[in-house]
């Protein structure tokens, strides 16, 4: 017997050899601590099953949907992407994954350097001074933006109430603005699809906080007069928050913070790298100019001789907007993306994707109504109005591309085109992805023409076949 080891003692099963004493660990009752109602009363009853059988019910599961591993994935205004899995790889590290989120700062160094990190390279990007990372999402990134807006004006002693926002704008700045206390203004589009300086103007008084712009907008158009409304804004004492979600076609182009822009939020789930859909993981970090820099959420990353910390000496800051300090392993990726491509592949993103959008939009044109002209920048809104003496609508289009293996584009927003279609190529999908899917629409209207009740009918092949979706909605049944 080797010298300080201890015989197995059969009369204990399950007694190992060297075992160290255990302390006493106290058995707690069930009926004690949860309802009746709620115990089971008899075996779970899972099926004994093997291997390859799970394997299998997992990847049926996975083909009764469509995902961008399996095609295109157009889906306007929400970058359906593909994104290398380096990052996917790098945020699974031991160092970050296994990091606790009470850990003291200097055992969180790497983390900390991470999020200060990818905090500098984005301001860099968006032209902006400091960041907070903090913000889970796009719209906590808008909500937490309006959050130091208001600040900002409390400071100056004014109290405003009112948000511009113009009717091209994505759909939650309205949200956020109401939630955040303030009253959303809408502001009317040209007939080019942008804001008029000069309309601004009508509506700017000394109540007026902000405008919230979403450039591009959600037509796929620069606004190309945004110095111009800046000027206006701040010269009635407003601030500029741009929705920065459709970033991906400014990377290395133009930087807002140069075009008169003072507080904005990034979608990382977005343009910079995280797979998205399904309700997340997201990041939104929010980027302001030096005038809203005391107002940046608390626990604040700064760096310090080479040594990170979380700082809270902030006394003007609005708070703590995150349970802890954001998303991080969306973080880790973007940062791994950024790193990954350098300053002339972020201009290649942008320029790629204008390029898939534009040729995208030449192809298709002439069999749809295109109201805002045959230029765009990484989207384009088409519309399906034409197709309306058939009996045929935008979403009987949508499921009929189904049957053809493409994720149908956005449906019927923005809500200033009649019919809309929504269509974000992205940047990551190849000459014969794009063509594919333009043979795709002009096949369906061929076949409104001819057999609209083929279309009328779809989807035909898709696992579950047309349903109501507004009762779908209200009355979700996800046992079946």
């Amino acid at each position: 017997m080797i010298p300080g080891t201890t015989m197995l003692d059969r009369s204990e099963p399950g007694k190992r050899a060297c075992s160290l004493p255990r302390p006493d660990v106290e058995t707690v009752d069930p009926a004690r601590v949860f309802p009746a109602g709620l115990l089971r009363d008899g075996p779970v009853g899972l099926p004994e099953v093997s291997e390859p059988e799970i394997a299998r019910h997992f990847v049926n599961l996975s083909v009764l949907n469509h995902h961008v591993d399996r095609d295109f994935y157009p889906l306007g205004s929400c970058t359906m992407k593909y994104n290398p899995k380096a990052g996917g790889r790098a945020s699974g590290l031991p160092g970050f994954s296994d990091l606790h989120p009470m850990a003291p700062d200097e055992a969180a160094q790497g983390a900390l350097a991470v999020i200060h990190g990818l905090g500098r390279q984005l301001c860099e990007i968006t032209g902006m001074d400091d960041v907070t990372m903090a913000p889970a999402a796009g719209a906590h990134g808008e909500l937490t933006g309006m959050l130091m807006v208001r600040a900002y004006h409390a400071a100056q002693g004014a109290g405003r109430k009112k948000v511009l926002i113009p009717d091209s704008a994505h759909g939650t700045n309205p949200a956020s603005v109401t939630v955040a206390g303030y009253e959303a203004v809408e502001v009317p589009s040209g007939a080019d699809g942008r804001i008029d300086p000069a309309v601004v103007g009508d509506f700017m008084d000394d109540e007026v906080a902000a405008i919230m712009i979403t450039n591009p907008n959600t037509l796929g158009l620069f606004e190309t007069h945004i110095c111009e409304v800046a000027d206006v804004v701040h010269a009635g004492g407003g601030l500029v928050y741009m929705d920065g979600a459709n970033m991906n076609a400014l990377l290395g182009i133009s930087r807002p913070g140069d075009f008169g822009v003072d507080v904005m939020h990034l979608n990382l789930h977005k343009t910079f790298s995280t797979p998205h859909g399904g309700g997340g993981p997201g990041s939104g970090p929010v980027l302001v100019k030096e005038r809203l820099v005391p107002f940046l959420p608390v626990p604040y990353v700064c760096e310090r001789d080479g040594v990170y910390r979380l700082s809270w000496d902030r006394p003007e800051s609005v708070g703590r907007v995150h349970t802890f300090y954001g998303n991080f392993a969306v973080m880790v990726r973007a940062y791994c993306y950024v790193l990954m491509m350098g300053p002339e592949g972020m201009r290649r993103v942008a320029e790629d994707a204008l390029i898939n959008a534009n040729y995208l939009l030449a192809r298709i044109k002439d069999r749809f109504d295109v109201p805002y002209g045959d230029r765009c920048k990484h989207e384009f809104v088409a519309s399906g109005k034409a197709f309306r003496p058939k009996g045929v609508r935008t979403n009987d289009i949508a499921k009929r591309l189904m049957d053809y293996g493409f994720h149908p584009p956005t449906v019927y927003f923005p809500l200033i085109v009649e019919e809309a279609l929504m269509i974000e190529p992205t940047e990551t999908e190849s000459k014969a992805a794009l063509d594919g899917f333009a043979d795709a629409l002009i096949r369906i209207c061929e076949e409104i023409e001819t057999d609209p009740g083929l279309v009328l009918g779809a989807p035909h092949d898709a696992p579950v076949r047309r349903v109501d979706e507004a009762e779908a909605a209200r009355n979700l049944d996800v046992a079946q």
